[in-house]
């Protein structure tokens, strides 16, 4: 008796079959790949960007790590603002100078570039410095008027602040052209003067850092938030300047 076999075909393994699909489909599943990356890190910093209260530049002065905390947390937790959502950005590690001889002059190019930046993108809003930094601010016109800015905003605030308003000078208009292309004429400006600037020296923030020398605030004058600015600045004194 003959017997009768059944005769199978192999069929392929599942790694024949993926290189198979790899083979054929392999443009195709890289593009639907790339665009379900796109779309997962576009969705990814919609829901974990944070809104910007404000923003603050440390120029020429370096906080601490606390120091930092309290400047930025610990203003969203004083407004009650909820900081998983919110942030107040910090700008760290700028300096100003033309002191050659100062080992941090390597850096103002990369730091004023950066500055000026901020500043033009209107994403700057308050600036920690020095007197040297609030010369340069001063004069190029990037601070405001914080007299009329707390008198419009505050104006019991601006009654507490007022003993602690410096004022600086704006250069308006120069012949620095002229001097440049000839040495033997003399330096003239058309300036004007106004308070540009707190000195928060005596902040308990700052004194508790063992800090010496003034520390300047100043407000950017295009800053988009102003109201925010002046919460800042009494949230900074909060009655504890002497």
């Amino acid at each position: 008796m003959t017997s009768t076999h059944t005769r199978i075909s192999s069929l392929p393994g599942t790694k024949a079959k993926i290189r198979y699909i790899w083979d054929y489909y392999k443009l195709p599943i890289i593009f639907v790949c790339i665009v379900i990356y796109i779309i997962g890190y576009i969705l990814y910093g919609h829901f974990t960007e944070k809104n910007q209260i404000l923003s603050a530049a440390f120029v020429n002065f370096v906080p601490g790590e606390k120091l930092s905390e309290q400047l930025g947390n610990g203003f969203l937790d004083a407004q009650k603002i909820n900081d998983s959502r919110n942030e107040v950005r910090l700008y760290k590690g700028l300096y100003l100078t033309d002191n050659e001889n100062n080992p941090n002059h390597e850096y103002t190019y990369a730091s004023r570039m950066k500055i000026l930046g901020a500043i033009d993108s209107e994403s700057l809003d308050v600036v920690f410095m020095n007197k040297e930094a609030f010369d340069a601010f001063s004069q190029n016109g990037y601070l405001c008027d914080l007299e009329k800015l707390l008198q419009q905003k505050n104006p019991g605030l601006y009654k507490e602040v007022s003993p602690f308003l410096q004022t600086n000078t704006e250069i308006l208009n120069d012949n620095s052209v002229d001097i440049y292309l000839d040495h033997s004429v003399t330096y003239s400006a058309e300036t004007k003067e106004y308070p540009m600037g707190l000195d928060i020296s005596e902040s308990v923030y700052l004194k508790n850092t063992g800090m010496n020398g003034t520390v300047y605030l100043g407000v950017i004058s295009n800053s988009p938030h102003l109201s925010e600015a002046v919460s800042y600045i009494d949230y900074l004194f909060n009655s504890n300047l002497s």
